[in-house]
């Protein structure tokens, strides 16, 4: 049995509270927050669950096996530090830390422990992410020509980290997760409209190394929820949109098709194929509770996570090059420069 502490109990801690505390093999035994009404509202919940305001009484606590972080980024490193120190397992919600430099240390320190150190990048534990990855891997699409994103939404505005750091973490992991290519450049633009210096809308590209790129724009200032990530590849089109309560994933039988060969420009003439759509089944499961269950199987089996942190490295890499950008009014940025 594995004994959990979950510290950070704000807007998602609760959710892996209440996920953890419903598998079989571990225990939510202490729940951490500085604020006293946080404390009292995870009590009301689960009157087993001992509520306390300092971090370092779970560092301190040997019969505690694993922790879990969920606070403001700001707090991240230090947190995952200690547990880390203290020989604890750590999971840490995205993004991982808040620069480059703070992700490696948590890896050395993760490896030179023994521990599992997970990053939670939960879609990429989802229904229409695994079914997104299955299609690309099969070649049912063809080779990935560019991937577009958009995130969009009226708050939640962040204290912290800009929009880029908040939402993009989500489709960066996904686009990651499901080309299993090497991301090389960056460019990000933005706009800080309410708070000064907090960019409240962004738009990324980024290019990978066989050419192929992304679009990626996040807002906290659009009127409308949009949750849409669109795969164009050489043979069929893909439309995800995790807010279609059944068919969130659309396949279209769409290209265009150029000559193979033209002797003068009169010759050439490009064809577009139309074809059928099909929405693809997709088999109904909560991803964070898949992901809970993941983080303890790999404990428990001393595998690597999916989501692992070298994994919560790269997403980090690609968002500290998309500051970079930021500061350079959009001016490419290699993810290689961050060392």
């Amino acid at each position: 049995m594995l004994n959990i502490a979950v510290i950070g109990c704000g807007y998602w801690g609760p959710n892996l509270i209440r996920n953890f505390n419903w598998l079989p093999g571990c225990k939510v035994v202490v729940a951490c927050d500085a604020r006293k009404e946080r404390q009292d509202h995870i009590k009301n919940l689960y009157p087993h669950i001992k509520t306390i305001s300092d971090a370092g009484e779970i560092y301190e606590d040997e019969t505690i096996n694993a922790v879990v972080i969920a606070t403001p980024v700001r707090f991240h490193y230090e947190l995952a530090k200690n547990s880390l120190q203290a020989g604890k397992h750590t999971f840490i919600e995205k993004p991982m830390a808040s620069s480059v430099a703070e992700c490696r240390e948590l890896l050395e320190l993760a490896k030179g422990n023994g521990l599992t150190l997970m990053v939670g990048h939960t879609f990429i534990y989802s229904p229409p992410v695994i079914k997104i990855k299955e299609l690309v891997d099969s070649g049912d699409l063809g080779s990935i020509q560019y991937v577009s994103s958009r995130r969009l939404n009226l708050g939640l505005y962040q204290q912290d980290i800009n929009v880029a750091w908040d939402l993009a973490p989500h489709d960066i992991s996904i686009i990651l997760h499901v080309l299993n290519d090497v991301p090389v450049t960056v460019n990000c633009q933005g706009k800080a409209h309410v708070s000064i210096g907090v960019e409240d809308v962004s738009n990324m590209t980024i290019n990978f190394s066989n050419g192929s790129f992304c679009t990626i724009q996040s807002s906290w200032l659009d009127p409308n929820k949009v949750r849409e990530m669109t795969f164009v590849g050489e043979k069929k089109m893909l439309v995800y949109n995790d807010l279609e309560p059944m068919e969130k994933i659309k396949i279209y039988d769409k290209r265009v098709e150029k000559p193979p060969h033209y002797d003068t420009f009169a010759d050439f003439h490009y064809s577009y194929h139309y074809g059928d759509m099909y929405s693809p089944y997709l088999k109904q499961f909560e991803p964070l509770k898949e992901e809970c269950q993941h983080f303890l199987d790999c404990i428990n089996s001393r595998s690597k996570p999916l989501s692992c942190g070298q994994e919560g490295l790269k997403v980090v890499q690609i968002l500290s090059a998309a500051s970079e950008s930021l500061k350079q009014n959009g001016a490419a940025v290699s993810i290689g420069d961050l060392g």
